[in-house]
């Protein structure tokens, strides 16, 4: 895709934040496991950056998805994976529905102060029954007069330490689980909500990730995105955003894994030479890189088509597989080169090592991603291929 003057800029502006204002506190906040969520929210939304693709009515920059690609792609060279995941589930993961489907009242009370920053947002999709599908939910939202009631509990929640409102795929009724779905917005300070200890993980450490426990909570009915029963859809389309972002933000950070390698052996000296002299070293980070370049090819088709208009879920969940899979394999590859260092958790392999896995799992695991392509190529079994 051929950027514009535009697009450079707010890449600028996006990698100098990242060099000033995340790279240096990064050591501190994964000690802290946790990072000022709400300063650094009301620093992005100063700069227009968490509203980059939303309407402009509610403060947002109006632009298409390519710019908002430019911003997460930039965020992944990030010293870590915490701090962008949490920023891309503002930006790309709990208000993409918001900002497309819901009425004017709900965006100006939710949406505006969650571009301006005053608000962190968390999408709560996941229970510990129902992960990667969706389609199994079992938190409830019972109609009751104008209202609903909210039962059940989320799991593995990022933001939900800081959220002031979470977006909830919720049951609301009987019949077929694809269509008694509805999408809510449930403030964090609602009676009944309460938010569980933080989890402890093996890697994404300075966000913060927590259970959130729904009983008899009651929201408004307005509260609603879009019809009752059209939420399962409208997660479907939310996730096509959410996995063009889990692909744009791998980009980066891979290419790091890549290039602060090269540095370590090139000074690190095995059997009298540098390691990098070993051609099976240097063959593989070549090998490595030309991956990286695959998948930001691949991303960027995708969001080329996204902004065309397009129904990108076969590239975004391409892209988001192959994200998955680079993630695990090029920081293990380099992982290996550092040797014993490598294992040192203080080196910047071990925590893009231990940060980068769950690129294999959030907004849909690796599996997940084979069984909607295989779908969308007629290639399932019973099923006649397109070819």
């Amino acid at each position: 895709m051929l950027l514009s003057d535009e697009h450079r800029e707010l890449q600028r502006t996006v990698r100098k934040f990242v060099r000033e204002e995340i790279n240096p506190q990064v050591p501190e906040w994964e000690k802290a496991a946790a990072f000022p969520v709400h300063e650094i929210f009301r620093q992005l939304g100063r700069l227009g950056l968490l509203g980059i693709s939303k309407p402009e009515p509610y403060g947002g920059l109006g632009l298409d998805f390519s710019y908002e690609a430019i911003f997460l792609e930039e965020l992944g060279a990030a010293h870590c994976g915490g701090v962008p995941l949490s920023i891309a589930v503002q930006t790309s993961m709990a208000t993409p529905a918001l900002a497309r489907f819901a009425g004017d009242e709900l965006k100006r009370e939710f949406l505006t102060p969650a571009i301006s920053g005053e608000m962190v947002a968390a999408i709560a999709v996941s229970e510990s029954g129902a992960g990667s599908d969706v389609a199994g939910v079992k938190t409830t939202a019972v109609a009751s007069g104008e209202d609903y009631i909210v039962n059940g509990s989320k799991m593995w929640i990022t933001n939900a330490p800081s959220a002031d409102f979470f977006c909830t795929l919720v049951t609301t009724g009987e019949g077929k689980p694809h269509r008694n779905k509805s999408l809510l917005l449930i403030p964090a300070q609602s009676p009944g909500v309460r938010i569980g200890e933080s989890l402890h993980k093996m890697g994404m450490r300075s966000s913060g990730t927590a259970p959130v426990y729904f009983d008899d909570v009651r929201i408004p009915q307005r509260y609603r995105i879009g019809d009752e029963g059209a939420g399962f859809s409208l997660q479907m389309l939310q996730f096509q955003e959410e996995r063009l972002a889990g692909a744009a933000l791998s980009i980066k950070g891979l290419e790091n894994c890549v290039r602060t390698t090269i540095d370590y052996v090139r000074d690190r000296q095995a059997f009298g030479a540098p390691l990098l002299d070993n051609q099976t070293v240097h063959f593989s980070l070549a090998e490595m890189q030309m991956e990286v370049e695959c998948l930001r090819a691949l991303t960027w088709r995708a969001v080329e088509a996204y902004v065309g208009g397009e129904d990108v879920t076969t590239l975004a969940s391409m892209a988001k597989l192959k994200a998955g899979r680079l993630s695990r394999t090029i920081p293990d590859q380099c992982l290996q080169f550092w040797g014993g260092m490598g294992y040192m958790e203080e080196t910047p392999i071990n925590r893009s090592y231990r940060d980068s896995r769950l690129t294999s799992i959030g907004g849909g695991a690796d599996e997940v991603m084979l069984g909607i392509i295989c779908k969308l190529m007629g290639i399932l079994p019973g099923r006649r291929g397109n070819a």
